[in-house]
Order: C-alpha cells, then sequence, then structure tokens
C-alpha cells in the first residue's frame, strides 16, 4: 500500500455482521471504505451442517439486507422462515401464542446462522472497488486528532480515516482504547446452545418455555431441525455440558415439557456466557460504537443482532445527512444524530429484557401466579398482543430509511 491507500473516510473494526453491513450501507457515496477484521467468514461447509450460532432476523433486519443487496444470497444459502411462535410459563403454566397470520404477515422472520449472513455481506464488500478488507489484522492502538482518527495496526500498517466506527464485539478495543466506558453486569447464566431433532417437527414454529432457571428457545431449521438456546445457572451449564448424548436428551426432554415430542439426534454443545452491557457514550470526534461494542443483551427475545443492524442503518443515515449538508462525518454534529437516534431505543429493549430475565427465572409463587396470569391475558387481549408483534417485526415509522417499510429516499445498491 502506498501512503495515500492508508488514508480512508471510514474504517470499520469488526467485520462480523453488524461491521460488514455498515461498511455495505456506506457503498457508492463516494467514500474509501477500509475494514480491519482479524478473520475471513467460513466459505464453505459440508452439506446438511448447521451453525451452532443463529439469530432471529426481524422484518426491519430483512429490508436492511434486502437493501445492501444480499437478501436474496441469504436465502440460498438458507434461510427459514417462522410463522407462529408459543411461550408459556414452566411454574404458572400461563401462555400466548403468536401468529403472522393475524396481522396479514408471510412470517414472523426468519432464523439464519450467522455464518451465512456475515459471508453474504462479506462478499458484497470484496466486489466493491471503494472498499480494502485489510484482513487478517487488529487494532493495538487509537489515537484521536481533530482532523482524523489515526489506528496502529497488529501488522505493524498504521493507518488514517476521517472516521472510525468500532464493531468490534463486546470486549470492544476500540471502545476501551478510545476511552469510553461501559456499565452493566455479568448473569450467572449461560447459554447453552445445539441442533436437535424432534420427533414432530417444528412446523416453522418457534417455542419457548420460561424456567426459574432460565428460557428454553427451539428455533426452527431448515432441515427440519431446531436450533435450541438454553440459558440456564453457569453451575447448571457446567452439569448440562457434562452429560452424555443420552443423559443431555432426557434433561432437554424434561424441560421442553414434550411439546415437540421426542428428542432424537443432538449435534455438538457449546456455552456462551450472558450479560447485560451499555456504553456511557455511543460516539465521540472521529469515533463511533455500534452492535454489541455499543450494547449487549440478554437473548431471549433474540434481538441483539436486530438492534445491531438498526445501529449501521442509522449511523449511515446520518452520515448521508451530514455528506448531503457539507458536513464533517467525522465531527459530532453527525455521531450525535446517530447516538440520538439509537441510544434511547437500545436502553429501553436492555431494560425490557433485563426486567422479563428477572420477572421469569423466579419460582416465587406469587410472581409466578401473576406473571402466568398475564401471559394468558395478553395472549387473550388481540390489540395488545398484535402491538407486541408489531414491534417484535420491527415496524414503526421511527425507523432508519434502510429499515423503513416504504422505499428508502436512497440506499446503496
Amino acid at each position: 500500500m502506498t501512503e495515500r491507500d492508508l488514508r480512508f473516510d471510514i474504517l470499520v473494526v469488526g467485520g462480523g455482521m453488524v461491521g460488514t453491513a455498515l461498511a455495505c450501507a456506506c457503498l457508492g457515496k463516494g467514500w474509501r471504505i477500509a475494514l480491519v477484521e482479524a478473520r475471513e467468514p467460513q466459505r464453505a461447509w459440508p452439506p446438511g451442517e448447521t451453525d451452532l450460532r443463529v439469530s432471529a432476523l426481524n422484518r426491519a433486519s430483512q429490508r436492511i439486507l434486502e437493501r445492501l443487496g444480499v437478501w436474496e444470497r441469504i436465502t440460498r444459502l438458507g434461510a427459514s422462515p417462522y410463522r407462529e411462535m408459543h411461550v408459556w410459563d414452566g411454574v404458572g403454566g400461563g401462555s400466548i401464542h403468536f401468529d403472522s397470520a393475524e396481522l396479514g404477515e408471510p412470517d414472523l422472520g426468519h432464523i439464519v446462522e450467522n455464518r451465512v449472513t456475515r459471508l453474504a455481506l462479506w462478499e458484497r464488500l470484496e466486489e466493491a472497488e471503494e472498499v480494502t478488507l485489510l484482513c487478517p489484522s487488529g487494532v493495538e492502538e487509537i489515537e484521536l486528532t481533530t482532523d482524523a482518527a489515526l489506528l496502529d495496526l497488529k501488522d505493524g500498517r498504521r493507518i488514517g480515516a476521517r472516521l472510525v466506527v468500532g464493531a468490534d464485539g463486546h470486549d470492544s478495543r476500540v471502545r476501551g482504547r478510545a476511552g469510553i466506558a461501559s456499565r452493566g453486569w455479568l448473569y450467572d447464566q449461560q447459554a447453552i446452545v445445539a441442533n436437535v431433532q424432534v420427533q414432530e417437527g417444528h412446523r416453522e414454529t418457534a417455542w419457548q418455555r420460561f424456567l426459574p432457571t432460565g428460557p428454553l428457545a427451539f428455533l426452527p431449521l431448515r432441515d427440519s431441525r431446531c436450533s435450541i438456546v438454553w440459558s440456564v445457572t453457569e453451575f447448571r451449564a457446567r452439569e448440562l455440558l457434562g452429560l452424555d448424548e443420552a443423559g443431555f436428551r432426557s434433561q432437554l426432554q424434561k424441560a421442553s415439557d414434550d411439546r415437540l415430542g421426542p428428542i432424537g439426534d443432538i449435534g455438538p454443545r457449546a456455552g456462551f456466557g450472558l450479560r447485560l452491557q451499555h456504553a456511557e457514550h455511543y460516539v465521540k470526534p472521529r469515533l463511533a460504537l455500534i452492535g454489541d461494542a455499543a450494547h449487549a443483551l440478554h437473548p431471549l427475545a433474540g434481538q441483539g443482532v436486530n438492534l445491531g443492524f438498526l445501529d449501521a442503518a442509522a449511523l449511515a443515515a446520518a452520515l448521508d445527512e451530514a455528506r448531503d449538508k457539507g458536513r464533517d462525518i467525522g465531527g459530532l454534529w453527525a455521531l450525535r444524530r446517530y447516538e440520538r437516534a439509537r441510544r434511547g431505543d437500545n436502553l429501553l429493549m436492555l431494560a425490557a429484557m433485563d426486567g422479563f430475565k428477572r420477572v421469569f427465572s423466579n419460582a416465587v409463587p406469587p410472581l409466578a401466579v401473576l406473571r402466568s396470569a398475564g401471559l394468558s391475558v395478553v395472549d387473550r387481549l388481540a390489540p395488545v398482543k398484535h402491538l407486541f408483534m408489531r414491534h417484535a417485526l420491527g415496524a414503526g415509522d421511527d425507523l432508519p430509511p434502510l429499515a423503513h417499510p416504504g422505499s428508502p429516499d436512497s440506499h446503496s445498491c
């Protein structure tokens, strides 16, 4: 690279789903873009193999990915729609049923392997002449000056940009090196994930049972199997991960309340620690945080990556506005517009998910009775239930252009 090659308009650190989405959203605007990432995405996998990490992408995320030109590729690689959702309380017995047909929608969302979404976005960046993929690489130090963000990379290179975007996860090096603190706590929980076969099939339905130790979700995969996300205490997680397949199947069968019939083959298992975390600030001059670098929440409603995609869409919109008005894309005039658009909504979602976790992960009899009754009452109140469904779908008029139900004023592809 020449000295000129090491200067960019926008530098994204982190090539996961949210970072690549932001880079794609900045294409076609006349900007020179770079993305720093430690490793390329997985390019291929054996037929029939499904990633342990999946996401429930709602309609807003689907619209973003469509407008970035990658949704068709994602559906070819594999996406499973879910049209209904059953939720029930494992202690009190109350339940609620969501059906996309009640809203006149074709589905409630899609279950997609994380590696599928990331690969489709990465391939889009590889096609773009204005993008430089600095991979494999990583960030050592960051210096924010009046005119630029200067980064020292692990390979010894020093690069600069008008704006650096941290999309490097909940342990964000960008956030740490920029001196932005975060608040939150670790839950005494792990999410156990695995892919399992169920005798009665998933019926394109997501199933979730709230238990005192945490929620258990069965998410429908395209090949009739389900991806489970089972949140349990750290102690219980060590027990479950230490069991052989027969022992784990027995425990999972009991926890599932036999709603999907006998459980068959179970694939490899893994556990991931759970936390709540929120950055005190999303922006500084020359720097912005998006996705898990800005916030992390409990996975019980599957909203993490959907919030991240909205971050990317909102930041892209703020940068478009700055460009159109002749303002500096790395200045606070633009970046505070992004922060105002997303920080409040993200904070509300973090608080809601933490509240749900605390209310439902509790076996105190009076509380169990109340929450169970609450589920059943909401199930019978169609307007209230439909409001929940629309919010989960990502409907609304206050969304950034890339996610808005109407045609956006502009998008990258």
